[in-house]
């Protein structure tokens, strides 16, 4: 089975602490933070998945 690859725009706001915190705008509610700009990318990678397979568990929760 061929997977699909979907892309979302993220915003990067960089901290006065330090760090970043990242907002996935297409997706309400997707924030994530990292200290450095490659951990904020992975953790938005993580917190993307994360959204979409709740989302996807559910809606197939609410189907029974």
């Amino acid at each position: 089975m061929k997977k699909k690859v979907l892309e979302f725009q993220i915003i990067l706001r960089p901290e006065k602490e330090g760090g970043y915190t990242v907002f996935v705008p297409d997706l309400p509610g997707c924030i994530t933070y990292g200290k450095t700009l490659e951990e904020a990318y992975e953790m938005a990678r993580d917190a993307i998945n994360i959204y979409l397979y709740s989302l996807k568990n559910m809606l197939y929760n609410y189907r029974d």
